[in-house]
């Protein structure tokens, strides 16, 4: 059973040298060697995966899916040394994820947000100020939270108006220009950000806490629901309401919303804006076409211009 181990491990370090993370996956293949040990078997069947899928009586079908999912993966690379292994089909456990719905905020929202996030307290320190140019950068630049959060100070380029963005979602880094206001504001937290921590000893991030320690996304998310609520975005009760990763869809749609109106071939510009964002797919970018009706629309009256032109 140890060869079933060494393949698991031969295959997670594959994947990853090729830049996917697989924290879970590697979690769930090892309980899955572990169940195998238990039986005492060294090929798997789709039965034995199944079976260990659903071992969970009170998990959601998304659980189980996800289980099976992983062991089919594996077993699409372990049947090359193993022709005994069988690949479960994909038909089985049958689960189709739903996004989220975006919430698109409106400008007026956004800069009731910042607004709200300068008067967090201490006042005189620099939290208001972080949370000010965090939820700005969000909104500007499309940015996922946890991209923002790991920005080093070496990767804020205020000179040419450029951020590095490493260790991305899917283990690449790319470039993002940032206009000159945005610039003004960073070169302004920089100057806030030595006056209100010097003399200590300051973690190199860029975003950081009163203490000069790195951002807890736990508390960011806290002082967000707070201001959410403080400005009506979300009820003073309400467990759901527009979060975070909602900056970048608003950024994703106003920017196609911008090519449309100005008469820009958006379809030829979108592997452009799915670079900026850093999707691996231009058909994840594509979503935002019918997350938002205006955007919908607009994509509508051009095909029907279109068909109108036609001889």
């Amino acid at each position: 059973m140890s060869t079933l181990r060494e393949a698991i491990k031969n295959y997670l370090e594959l994947r990853r040298s090729l830049g996917f993370k697989l924290h879970k996956e590697g979690i769930y293949l090892s309980k899955f060697a572990s169940f195998m040990e238990a039986k005492n078997i060294t090929h798997i069947t789709t039965q034995l995966a199944l079976e260990w899928a659903q071992q969970n009586p009170s998990s959601q079908p998304p659980t189980w899916a996800q289980r099976l999912g992983f062991v089919r993966s594996f077993t699409r690379y372990h049947i090359a040394t193993d022709p005994q292994t069988e690949i479960p089909p994909p038909g089985l456990l049958p689960f189709s994820p739903h996004r989220a719905r975006p919430y698109l905020y409106s400008e007026e929202e956004i800069a009731h947000l910042l607004r709200c996030a300068l008067e967090l307290h201490p006042i005189d320190g620099l939290r208001p100020w972080t949370f000010y140019c965090l939820l700005g950068l969000l909104s500007v630049t499309g940015l996922r939270i946890g991209e923002a959060i790991r920005l080093q100070l070496e990767d804020v380029n205020l000179q040419d108006g450029l951020l590095v963005i490493r260790g991305t979602k899917f283990g690449k880094s790319r470039l993002v220009p940032i206009h000159r206001t945005t610039q003004e504001v960073l070169a302004e937290y920089l100057v806030r950000r030595e006056r209100c921590l010097a003399g200590r000893n300051v973690s190199q991030f860029f975003f950081i806490n009163s203490h000069g320690h790195h951002l807890d996304i736990g508390d960011i998310h806290r002082v967000f629901y707070k201001l959410s609520r403080q400005t009506g975005l979300r009820g003073a009760t309400a467990s759901h309401g527009p979060r975070l990763h909602d900056f970048r869809h608003r950024f994703a749609v106003q920017t196609l919303l911008r090519w449309y109106r100005s008469g820009e071939d958006a379809e030829r510009h979108l592997p452009v804006l799915s670079t900026y964002l850093g999707h691996v797919h231009v058909a994840d970018t594509y979503w935002y076409l019918s997350a938002c009706p205006e955007l919908m629309a607009q994509a509508v009256a051009r095909l029907e211009t279109h068909w109108e032109q036609q001889p």
